[in-house]
């Protein structure tokens, strides 16, 4: 069974950085697509950015381009989130995802693996 574990969350000021990473384990498909995904206090999961499991291609949402850096290291099968100029509507429980689909896939049903969840807090 995959087990998707992420580490890096905690608490930055506005406009500092942040780097999340996830680590898989358990794995047994070669072809797949990690994600983070962010939900806020109150409101519904948000797909942020998704990454192939080539590391060729990535997408992200529209909050998070040009802030957030997707990257993977295939050899420790790890994916991390660079987030840089964090806003205080960055605030968010952010989770890890694998999906078989492709890096298009944004809807939360469509990642049949998560991770626990690492807290991110944007102080003003």
């Amino acid at each position: 069974q995959l087990q998707l574990v992420e580490s890096g969350g905690g608490l930055v000021h506005a406009c500092g950085s942040l780097r999340l990473s996830c680590s898989a384990s358990g794995r047994i498909f070669s072809r797949y697509v990690l994600a983070w995904f962010r939900q806020a206090p109150g409101k519904e999961r948000e797909f942020a950015a998704a990454i192939s499991w080539s590391g060729d291609i990535t997408h992200y949402a529209d909050s998070a381009e040009g802030r957030f850096t997707i990257a993977r290291d295939k050899a420790k099968d790890t994916v991390s989130l660079q987030m840089n100029t964090l806003e205080p509507e960055d605030t968010a429980v952010y989770y890890c995802a694998e999906n078989y689909y492709g890096v298009a896939a944004v809807a939360t049903n469509q990642y049949p693996y998560w991770g626990q969840g690492a807290p991110v807090t944007v102080s003003e």
